[in-house]
């Protein structure tokens, strides 16, 4: 049996306060909506996040059709900050749009080079600012690429920070980050959020969560349900703990994963990304779902592998 029968809005999550602003830790993530082929589909899905009670949606300006990635002959290209303001424009009061900056794409050589000077991460602030149709943004995240060694994020933070300081951004984050670029970017300015890749089957960075939830910084799990598969989609192979817990709620395995995510900690925040108007509820759904400390346990236990049978 489903654990809740009322219908679920993403404040079931539960709230917390990203600086001055209080978000549903169930949120929605937008790369995926750029895929869809029927624009009006992608706008009505932004459309029902929000009437679901979404207030928190992450975005980036390297959001771009197909599925973030433009490729030649693919067709029009779909820009996920401009469906956002095409779907919710005059924004609501509540609403939280966080963005990216740090990777664009060149469209001629085919890579994604990394932006690092002061006047490179203005203009793609800029270039946020004007596809959201916006003045000023809401959270702006910095987006490295993590190379081994001391990889300083300090004079991209620095130019980040003066934007905040000219009002153009209300608060700083980080994502694709370890503990030393927190570290290295708090003295600066103030972090309200971090934004890594995290799931049930990838773990690495259990450490960071729990050093942003000590220091009252929110983390924001990316692929959350894709897990390894990343970019490629959803999840499809579970191990049997994930499917046990999801039939003893009469829920889906992806509910499962991410109601598992939201259950690490008051601050983690999750922004599953969908283009499905029937996955979208699913999503939100996910939010009410309570797990008992024995299915988190069950949940949390290595995975053990039958061992292989004689041929």
């Amino acid at each position: 049996m489903p654990t809740t029968s009322h219908a679920s809005t993403a404040g079931d999550a539960g709230t917390w306060t990203l600086g001055d602003r209080t978000v549903h830790r169930m949120g929605f993530g937008s790369m995926r909506i750029t895929a869809n082929p029927d624009r009006d589909l992608a706008i009505a899905v932004l459309r029902r996040a929000v009437d679901l009670g979404v207030n928190h949606i992450d975005t980036a300006a390297f959001y771009f059709s197909p599925g973030g990635t433009l490729k030649v002959g693919s067709g029009p290209t779909r820009w996920a900050t401009e469906l956002i303001r095409e779907a919710l424009w005059p924004y609501p009061d509540d609403l939280v749009i966080a963005t990216k900056v740090g990777p664009s794409y060149d469209p001629v050589a085919g890579s994604t080079p990394q932006a690092t000077s002061p006047a490179a991460l203005r203009a793609q602030v800029e270039e946020n600012l004007r596809r959201l149709g916006r003045d000023h943004l809401d959270v702006v995240n910095l987006r490295i690429l993590k190379r081994p060694g001391h990889d300083s994020v300090a004079e991209r933070f620095g130019a980040l920070a003066d934007l905040r300081d000219a009002g153009l951004i209300r608060h700083l984050g980080l994502s694709n980050v370890r503990v030393d670029h927190l570290d290295e970017a708090e003295p600066i300015a103030p972090v309200v959020c971090v934004q890594n890749s995290y799931a049930l089957d990838n773990r690495t960075d259990d450490g960071l969560l729990r050093t942003c939830g000590e220091r009252g910084v929110a983390f924001v799990p990316y692929f959350a349900i894709a897990g390894a598969r990343r970019e490629a989609g959803a999840e499809a192979r579970h191990d049997e703990a994930v499917r046990a817990v999801a039939r003893a709620h009469g829920v889906t395995p992806h509910q499962v994963r991410l109601a598992w995510t939201l259950h690490q900690g008051a601050h983690v925040l999750a922004i599953p990304g969908t283009g499905d108007p029937d996955h979208l509820v699913e999503n939100i759904a996910a939010g009410a779902l309570r797990l008992t400390p024995e299915e988190l346990a069950r949940l949390d236990a290595p995975v053990v592998e039958e061992p292989a049978q004689p041929a």
